[in-house]
């Protein structure tokens, strides 16, 4: 009877383990065994206001989150997976006021157009925007390494964003 019990344990186990296919931590949605590559074209700044090297930062980001959050080998061709599109705001603007008619708070904001596209599996190719942004108080200046705080801030919301519209199943 005990070796019933161990055996019909030992099944049951067993058929969890099947059930549950692959999973990753990332929330990742990727059958390997067919993609294998993925290609991150330069994402050029076409923002009114050009804040020099973000085009250049938010590449390598987004690169450097899908690098660590998947399997995949980056190429410069035929990617298996292909993000690719364009910085097309960058602006600061007042979000809240004080009794003197000042800015209290400022917001930078960011935004990105994102065309992906996955050539294993065309049903899920996108074309979206992306925004993030980055409160500051009214009386400082953006500079220096508050700016850097701030795209970087900005930056890591936006690609997390666009790994879970291309990539989670969530």
């Amino acid at each position: 009877m005990k070796k019933i019990k161990i055996i019909i344990a030992l099944i049951l186990v067993s058929i969890g383990f099947i059930s549950c296919g692959t999973y990753s931590f990332t929330g990742a949605d990727i059958d390997y065994t067919t993609t294998k590559t993925f290609q991150v074209n330069y994402f050029k700044n076409n923002a009114p206001i050009v804040e020099p090297g973000i085009d250049r930062d938010f590449t390598l980001k987004l690169q450097d989150l899908l690098l660590n959050q998947t399997n995949l080998d980056l190429v410069n061709s035929s990617g298996d997976l292909i993000f690719e599109g364009e910085i097309v705001e960058y602006y600061i603007a007042p979000i809240t006021a004080t009794s003197e008619i000042t800015a209290a708070q400022n917001r930078l904001t960011i935004i990105i157009n994102v065309r992906f596209y996955n050539t294993k599996e065309e049903l899920k190719d996108f074309d979206q925007r992306f925004r993030f942004y980055y409160d500051y108080p009214g009386s400082s200046q953006l500079v220096g390494s508050q700016k850097d705080e701030a795209i970087n801030v900005i930056f890591e919301r936006i690609t997390q964003d666009i790994f879970n519209a291309s990539l989670a199943n969530w």
